[in-house]
């Protein structure tokens, strides 16, 4: 894939997109871009998640990093039955997340962070959270896990990398519904508790996730 696009896939979900995978709370994605394939967040259950990776043809041995967005179990989950698979890559994690073993490389992460060319850490907002952005030809894509810090932080560490273009991933209780009018793409998932209500209110730009749902930018 060129410098400048990206591809989404959603590995685990509370629901499924795609006939015949497994829906579970929690959320992980694969991130294609800049030539690079990281596994944003593992889900709850590292079962489901590589049940589900295998169903969607995505070995997980062609995962390089690993990046987790916070320390909830939801989130993290999987990550330890995902090494016992493949253990030769770089995780990411909030400074305030410890005891992460089994893996080539752990990187606790504070403040925002260059991973790669075009892929950028937020760095751990309000001592529990990250986020990734990565940039495209049409902006910044911001992949979140719960948005625990608040979605307006969110987008305030990221407005400072360049202009976001889209939010992927978990909103939690977010209910301030202006903040993402800008915004060409919205993909709420897992925990978001609105999805209705941003859905009616931004229709041509909301995208339905679940399991198996492929978001190319």
């Amino acid at each position: 894939m060129r410098d400048g696009k990206m591809k989404i896939t959603i590995i685990y979900d509370n629901e499924v997109w795609k006939k015949g995978l497994r829906p579970d709370w929690g959320f992980s994605c694969l991130v294609e871009a800049y030539g690079r394939k990281i596994l944003f967040d593992t889900g709850a259950n590292g079962s489901i998640l590589l049940d589900n990776m295998r169903k969607l043809g995505i070995d997980p041995v062609i995962v390089e990093e690993v990046i987790i967005s916070h320390a909830h179990f939801d989130h993290s989950g999987g990550l330890s039955s995902f090494l016992n698979v493949n253990s030769n890559v770089k995780i990411y994690v909030p400074a305030s997340l410890r005891e992460v073993r089994g893996a080539k490389e752990v990187v606790f992460v504070s403040g925002p962070i260059k991973i790669h060319r075009g892929i950028i850490s937020t760095g751990e907002l309000q001592g529990i959270e990250q986020s990734l952005l990565i940039k495209t030809d049409k902006g910044l894509v911001l992949i979140v896990g719960c948005s625990h810090p608040g979605v307006k932080n969110i987008l305030r560490v990221a407005s400072q990398f360049g202009k976001p273009y889209a939010i992927i991933g978990g909103l939690h209780g977010f209910n301030e519904f202006n903040l993402i009018e800008s915004l060409s793409l919205i993909c709420p998932t897992h925990c978001t508790q609105f999805k209705s209500e941003i859905k009616a209110l931004y229709p041509q730009k909301y995208i339905e996730g679940g399991v198996g749902r492929v978001i190319e930018i």
